[in-house]
C-alpha cells in the first residue's frame, strides 16, 4: 500500500505531505485547489512521462517520493524533475532509470483516469485488457509464438529481397560479373596505392633530387673529404703531447669514415635517379585505375576488395538460388505450421479466459446499477500473424433486454463508461494482486442511484486493496475511510496548497459542500449527515 505520499514545488504545492489509510480514501477540493496535482504526482513516482511545466513557478526543480509497505516488502520511491529537463529516479535510495521506476510500480498500485474511460473506446486496446487477465501460460506462449513470428518473416524478407523472377536474376548475375572482372582486372594490392604515390613524388621531383645528389657528392668529393683528412694529419703530428689531442684524432677519424661511407652513398642514390618516362606512365596509368575503382566500389581499396567479396557471395547465392528457394520455401512451411498451431493454444486460452472474465466483469455491472447490460468480447481470426497471435478481439456491449452486442463507442454513456471501467477494475485487481488502487474522478457522468452503486463498489474493493479515490460526488465521499481536504491560500503574496485530514464532522461539512456549495443549510446538513450513516 501506498504509506506516505511527499510531494514538493509541484504546481501551486508548496510542500505537503500526506499519510493514506489501508482503506477507502477519498480526496475532494474546490477546483483548482491541486486535487489533480496529487494524482500528476502518483503518476510521475509511477514512470510517467512528466513536463517540466510541472515544477512550481520560480523554482528549478520539483520532487516526489512515495513510500510503499506491500507486505515484507518496503520500497521508497523518489523522482526529482529539472527544468533542463533532467530526472533523477532512486528506488530505496539508489539511481534508477525511469523504466524502472514503471516496472517496480506497476506491481506495486494501479493509476485509473478519465483517460482510461475514452481507451475502452479503442477495440485495438481490449486484446491487451483481456491478456492482462489470462495470467502465465498464455505469456509464454505468446513470447514463444513471436519468436518464430520474427523467424518466419526473417524468411518471407529472404524470399523477397534476393530473389525475383528468372530474368530479374539473370540481370542481376550479368551485373554482378562485369563488376567482379572489371575488379579483378584491375588486380589491386591492399599497399600498392601508398607506394605508386611515393614514386610519383620522386618521378616528378627527379631534377631537383638529382641536383642536390650530384652537388652534394662533388662537395664531399671534391672539398670537405680533403679538408678533414688535413686535419687528422695536423692534429696526429701533436696526439702524443696531450691525451684530449688524441682523443679528439679518433673521433675525426671516426666521422671521415663516416663521410667516406656517406660519400658513397650518395654516389648510389646518383646513380639511381631514373628519369624513365614509361614507369612515370604506368605509375599515371595505375593510380588512374584505383581512383576509379575506388569511385565506383569504395572509398579505399579495402573496401573495394571488401565489395567484391559480397558481390562473389551474392553472385553464388543467386547461382544456386533454386535450391535456395527451395529449402526457404520448405521453411516458410514449418514456421506457418507452427504458428498456426501456437495461435490456435493462444486463441483457445483467450476464449476461455473471456467466457470467465465475462461473467465476473457482468455480476459486478449488476451490482453498479447496470441490471440489463452485459459485455461479451466478439472474437474474430485475423487474415494475417499479427505481433500477439492471429485474434482480433473487441468488447461488445448490451444495455437493454431485446437489444444487439454493439461496440461500446456506439452505444456506452460517459457514466455507464465509468461504470464498465471500474467493473472490469474490480475484476482485474483480483488477478493482478496490485496492493493499491487509485480512481481520479470515476464518478464522471454518474450520479443518483448509479453514484450510490459506485460507492459501495469502491468500499468493497477497499476491504482487499488500499483504494485512493478522487472525486465530487457526496455518495462516494460519504463512503470515505479517511478523508482528505485540499484547498488553496494565499501566503506572503504566493500561492499555497494544503492538504487536510478531516475528523468526522468535517467529512460531513464536506458532504454538505459537495451537495450544496457554499449554500450549506440545516437541510443540507441533515442530507449529508444521512448519506454518511448509509454509507
Amino acid at each position: 500500500m501506498l504509506v506516505q505520499l511527499h510531494i514538493k514545488n509541484i504546481g501551486i504545492i508548496d510542500e505537503l505531505t500526506v499519510n493514506f489509510d489501508e482503506s477507502l480514501n477519498i480526496i475532494t477540493g474546490e477546483t483548482g485547489a491541486g486535487k489533480s496535482l496529487i494524482i500528476d504526482s502518483i503518476n510521475a513516482i509511477s514512470g510517467s512521462r512528466v513536463s517540466k511545466e510541472i515544477i512550481r513557478t520560480g523554482q528549478d526543480a520539483a520532487m516526489v517520493e512515495a513510500y510503499f509497505s506491500n507486505g515484507d516488502e518496503e520500497y521508497v520511491l523518489s523522482r526529482e524533475i529539472f527544468l533542463n529537463g533532467r530526472n533523477i529516479c532512486k528506488i530505496n535510495g539508489k539511481l534508477a532509470t525511469v523504466s524502472e521506476l514503471k516496472e517496480i510500480s506497476s506491481k506495486l498500485i494501479d493509476i485509473h483516469g478519465q483517460h482510461d474511460n475514452q481507451s475502452l473506446l479503442d477495440p485495438s486496446t481490449h486484446l491487451d485488457l483481456l491478456d492482462s487477465f489470462a495470467g502465465s501460460n498464455l505469456f509464454k506462449l505468446k513470447e514463444e509464438y513471436l519468436q518464430e513470428l520474427e523467424k518466419y518473416r526473417l524468411v518471407l524478407a529472404n524470399l523477397k529481397k534476393n530473389f525475383g523472377d528468372e530474368q530479374e536474376r539473370a540481370r542481376r548475375i550479368d551485373l554482378l560479373n562485369y563488376q567482379i572482372d572489371e575488379i579483378e582486372s584491375a588486380k589491386l594490392s591492399i599497399n600498392e596505392e601508398n607506394e605508386l604515390n611515393d614514386k610519383r613524388k620522386l618521378i616528378l621531383n627527379a631534377e631537383k633530387i638529382s641536383n642536390s645528389l650530384n652537388n652534394s657528392h662533388d662537395v664531399l668529393n671534391d672539398n670537405v673529404l680533403d679538408q678533414v683528412s688535413s686535419v687528422i694529419k695536423m692534429l696526429s703530428s701533436i696526439s702524443n703531447y696531450n691525451k684530449d689531442y688524441e682523443d679528439l684524432v679518433n673521433e675525426l677519424n671516426e666521422a671521415f669514415y663516416n663521410l667516406q661511407d656517406a660519400n658513397d652513398t650518395l654516389f648510389d642514390f646518383c646513380n639511381d635517379v631514373d628519369f624513365d618516362e614509361d614507369e612515370q606512365s604506368h605509375i599515371e596509368e595505375r593510380l588512374d585505375i584505383i581512383s576509379n575503382m575506388k569511385r565506383k566500389y569504395g572509398k579505399t581499396i579495402e573496401e573495394v576488395l571488401e565489395y567484391l567479396g559480397k558481390m562473389k557471395e551474392e553472385k553464388n547465392y543467386l547461382e544456386n538460388s533454386e535450391e535456395i528457394i527451395a529449402k526457404l520455401k520448405n521453411e516458410q512451411i514449418e514456421y506457418e505450421n507452427s504458428l498456426n498451431n501456437l495461435s490456435s493454444k493462444i486463441t483457445e486460452i483467450r476464449i476461455e479466459c473471456a467466457k470467465k472474465i465475462e461473467k465476473k466483469i457482468n455480476n459486478q455491472m449488476q451490482d453498479l446499477e447496470m441490471k440489463k447490460a452485459y459485455l461479451e468480447f466478439e472474437f474474430k481470426e485475423s487474415s494475417e500473424y499479427l505481433d500477439n497471435g492471429m485474434d482480433e478481439v473487441q468488447l461488445l456491449i448490451c444495455t437493454n433486454v431485446g437489444d444487439e452486442l454493439k461496440p461500446l463507442s456506439k452505444i456506452a454513456s460517459g457514466g455507464e463508461l465509468s461504470r464498465v471501467m471500474l467493473a472490469i477494475k474490480t475484476v482485474l485487481g483480483d488477478y493482478d494482486q496490485v496492493s493499491t488502487m487509485i480512481f481520479d474522478e470515476i464518478d464522471t457522468g454518474i450520479s443518483g442511484q448509479a453514484g450510490k452503486a459506485v460507492a459501495d463498489k469502491l468500499k468493497l474493493i477497499s476491504k482487499n486493496h488500499q483504494v485512493i479515490c478522487v472525486t465530487h460526488l457526496p455518495t462516494i465521499v460519504a463512503a470515505g475511510s479517511v478523508n482528505f481536504y485540499i484547498d488553496k491560500y494565499i501566503n506572503n503574496g504566493k500561492t499555497k496548497t494544503r492538504i487536510t485530514k478531516l475528523d468526522e464532522e468535517g467529512v460531513i461539512k464536506e458532504i454538505a459542500r459537495v451537495i450544496a456549495g457554499k449554500n450549506i443549510t440545516s437541510a443540507v446538513l441533515e442530507n449529508a449527515k444521512e448519506l454518511r450513516k448509509v454509507a
